[in-house]
């Protein structure tokens, strides 16, 4: 579906429709129903870069069974669990917006767009089943991660993923498991919540709308939007510009010109997925399952076998396997997209990556030449008797690693997400990688916080966040507040139809 509402001269733009851009035209327009806002974006469907089913996992990143957030063990050979209880708060914020767009129509049929499976963690050999068992006792120790099970029996692993254990030959195995995992169509939510806002008083979408230029004039952005059909160009002024633009987040800040900006790099890295469709093998796996992370792989290649409903249909997934590209968006990228962000301010870190990240190049390069043959050698490790005529191999999205100097060195944004502000807090953008889409509500609530303060500045601001993030003023972490959280928790799975 292309949308044509244009609003002249909103109080914000919004450039790229997914998931980011989405909640954060959703909350802005529920916190003062007055703001004006105008959502640009390049395709003409929305939500079909990185938030489309296809280009991403659709795990609801919880830190429930991601191992690579908890990579190294402490002196005492404890696993220090932090991360994951952060990353887990996190997302259920995003839950718990979700669940108050369905209460109050804003969206519907939330099993369109969330949905329960177990997540489950697979290690083999000794020395990653002694790690895994004590990274579940640090976890089992915490109420967020009430209910969650570990194993090194094979008829229990059998019983949990039987297709992990299928041809399996001997070794030490374990695997750690919570039922209450969720598969997410980010895509889907994503479409939900901008249909919704524009339906909205002073709001509108613009599809097939390509951002050619953003410039600060007379304390305004001025946005040039470009008709991708027509070639007509609408020039448009906004108080505050938002770029949740996926990999075009990188040219687009650029263009804007902010110090912020300067020395930011970008690293794209293209993804494939293996699928199967049989139904007697989709049939015999219910789960999202994560394995040992891959030597010099970046966050998002660390492999998964995972069930999905998409498009209606049930599908297994396996990967992500890398590919080299210069890319920065799947479906409207260009080749010359990677040399034409080199600037002088980001050559010597772009550089600098490159000479200290040989084994990641490396990597890629191996990826690219890799055959079906050797694609289903990794896959053996998950599913030793994966037959290869039950799978094919797909592209899925692409990936911006940011790139930014820290300490006055240059390296790769592996973990979360950047968000880039300028001073006057007049334009935000989004860089960075895993866990992205999954905390998308906590990422904007902050944006919020940061650019938005006069909305949370009164109590009946702040009685409105409530009632749409509960959790949004407290750390729902801590012990004293367990009780609290488990009432929140079961709420919001009760509204999005999570529960059993």
């Amino acid at each position: 579906m292309k949308y044509s509402t244009h609003v002249e001269n909103p109080d914000v733009v919004l450039i790229g429709s997914g998931v980011m851009s989405a909640n954060l035209g959703a909350l802005l327009k529920r916190l003062d129903p007055a703001l004006s806002i105008q959502v640009y974006e390049v395709t003409e469907e929305l939500a079909q870069e990185s938030s489309n089913g296809w280009n991403n996992a659709g795990t609801g990143h919880a830190g429930i069974c991601e191992l690579s957030y908890t990579p190294k063990r402490e002196p005492d050979g404890s696993v220090n669990v932090s991360k994951l209880v952060e990353i887990f708060g996190q997302f259920e914020q995003s839950k718990q917006f979700w669940s108050y767009a369905v209460e109050t129509g804003m969206v519907d049929q939330p099993k369109e767009f969330i949905n329960p499976v177990p997540h489950l963690s697979f290690v083999h050999g000794a020395d990653m089943v002694d790690f895994l068992e004590k990274r579940y006792e640090g976890m089992a120790a915490h109420h967020f991660f009430e209910g969650i099970e570990y194993t090194t029996d094979r008829a229990e692993i059998e019983r949990w993923a039987p297709l992990l254990v299928d041809g399996r030959g001997e070794g030490p195995i374990a695997a750690t498991k919570m039922d209450n995992g969720t598969d997410v169509n980010f895509g889907n939510i994503s479409r939900k919540l901008l249909d919704w806002l524009n339906r909205q008083d002073r709001c509108g979408i613009a599809s097939g709308h390509r951002v050619t230029g953003l410039k600060k004039t007379d304390g305004k952005w001025e946005v040039h939007a470009k008709d991708q059909a027509t070639g007509e160009v609408r020039v448009n002024h906004a108080k505050f510009i938002f770029v949740g633009a996926g990999g075009g987040s990188l040219p687009l800040l650029q263009k804007a010109n902010i110090p912020e900006a300067k020395g930011l790099g970008g690293f794209p890295i293209g993804g494939q997925w293996l699928i199967c469709t049989n139904p007697e093998v989709v049939a015999k796996h219910q789960a999202k399952v994560y394995g040992q992370p891959l030597d010099a792989a970046p966050t998002m290649a660390v492999p998964h076998l995972d069930s999905r409903v998409l498009d209606g249909k049930k599908a297994l997934l396996f990967g992500p396997f890398a590919a080299w590209t210069t890319k920065f968006l799947h479906k409207e990228g260009s080749f010359t997209d990677l040399p034409c962000s080199i600037r002088p301010d980001n050559l010597f870190t772009l550089l600098n990556v490159g000479i200290h990240n040989l084994d990641l190049v490396r990597y890629l390069v191996g990826q690219g030449t890799q055959s079906m043959r050797d694609r289903m050698e990794v896959l053996h490790v998950f599913y030793p008797g994966a037959k290869a005529e039950d799978w094919k191999l797909i592209d899925a999205g692409i990936r911006v690693q940011a790139i930014k100097k820290t300490d006055g060195k240059a390296g790769i944004v592996h973990y979360g997400t950047e968000v880039i502000t300028d001073e006057a807090c007049s334009i935000s953008a989004l860089l960075g990688a895993s866990p992205g889409a999954s905390v998308s509500v906590n990422i904007v609530l902050e944006v919020v916080k940061k650019c938005f303060p006069h909305l949370l500045s009164t109590p009946e601001g702040q009685a409105r966040m409530s009632e749409m993030i509960p959790t949004w003023n407290f750390d729902a972490s801590l012990p004293e507040n367990a009780g609290r959280f488990r009432e929140i928790q079961r709420r919001t799975d009760q509204l999005l139809e999570l529960q059993p």
